[in-house]
C-alpha cells in the first residue's frame, strides 16, 4: 500500500511539474479557447470537458499497455522489468529538472497512430459545445508527447493493468493547473510551474524515488525483513 501512494504521488507530482512542457503541446488550443469564448463561466465547462476526456485517453492508454506489461510481469522477467521501470523513473526525474531531454525521442513512437487522428481532431474544432470539447481531448490524448509517452510506459512496467491505468489517471490530473491556467490566461500560475528551483527540486523527488525502487537490500530493510 505504502509503495502504492508512493507511484500514486510520483505520478500526480510528475503531472504538477511537467505543466511547462504541457503548455507547448496543448497551450496553443487552450489559448485559442480563451479568445473564442469570452463568457468565464461557460469557457470553464469546456475547459474541464477538454481535459476530463484527455485524462480519460491517458487511462485507457495505461489500462492497454498495462496489460502487456502485466503478462511480462508474470515470467522470468519480473526482477528485470522492475529495474527498467526504476531507470525509467529516474530518466524523467532529469528531464523534469531540465538536465537530460534524451525522452523527446520517445515521441516519435505516436507519430503514425497521429497521423490518422489529428484531421479527425482538427475538423471537430472548435470546440463550441461540451461534447465536442470531451471528444477533442480525447483525441488529443494521444498526441505524440515525450513527456506523457515516458510516465505512460512507467506506468506500465509496474506490471498491474489496474495500476498502470491509475497511474495514468493521477499524471493527467497532475497537468490539470497549468492546463486550465493557460485556458483562463493566467500567466502567473504557469511561470510558477516553470520555476527553475521548482523543477530541480521536484526532479530530484522523483529521481530519489525511482533510486528507492531499484530492487536491492534498502528495500528489505525498510520493509522489516
Amino acid at each position: 500500500m505504502t509503495e502504492l501512494l508512493g507511484l500514486l504521488g510520483t505520478a500526480l507530482l510528475f503531472g504538477v511539474l511537467g505543466g511547462g512542457h504541457c503548455i507547448g503541446m496543448c497551450g496553443g488550443l487552450m489559448g485559442a479557447l480563451t479568445l473564442a469564448v469570452p463568457e468565464r463561466q461557460r469557457r470553464w465547462r469546456l475547459l474541464l470537458a477538454y481535459n476530463l476526456g484527455r485524462v480519460a485517453s491517458y487511462a485507457v492508454a495505461g489500462l492497454l499497455t498495462g496489460l502487456l506489461g502485466h503478462a511480462v510481469a508474470n515470467g522470468p522477467g519480473a526482477l528485470i522489468l522492475r529495474v527498467i521501470a526504476a531507470l525509467l523513473l529516474i530518466a524523467m526525474g532529469l528531464y523534469l529538472a531540465g538536465w537530460w531531454q534524451g525522452l523527446t525521442y520517445i515521441e516519435r513512437l505516436g507519430r503514425g497512430l497521429w497521423r490518422h487522428l489529428q484531421p479527425v481532431a482538427r475538423r471537430l474544432l472548435p470546440m463550441n459545445s461540451v461534447p465536442r470539447a470531451a471528444l477533442v481531448g480525447a483525441l488529443w490524448g494521444w498526441l505524440p508527447c515525450g513527456l506523457v509517452y515516458s510516465v505512460l510506459l512507467w506506468a506500465a512496467l509496474q506490471g498491474n493493468a489496474l495500476t498502470s491505468a491509475t497511474l495514468m489517471l493521477a499524471f493527467g490530473l497532475g497537468t490539470w493547473p497549468v492546463l486550465l491556467a493557460a485556458g483562463l490566461a493566467a500567466e502567473r500560475t504557469r511561470a510558477l510551474l516553470r520555476r527553475r528551483g521548482l523543477r530541480t527540486v521536484g526532479g530530484l523527488l522523483v529521481i530519489a524515488f525511482g533510486l528507492w525502487s531499484l530492487p536491492g537490500p534498502h528495500q528489505r530493510l525498510l520493509m522489516g525483513h
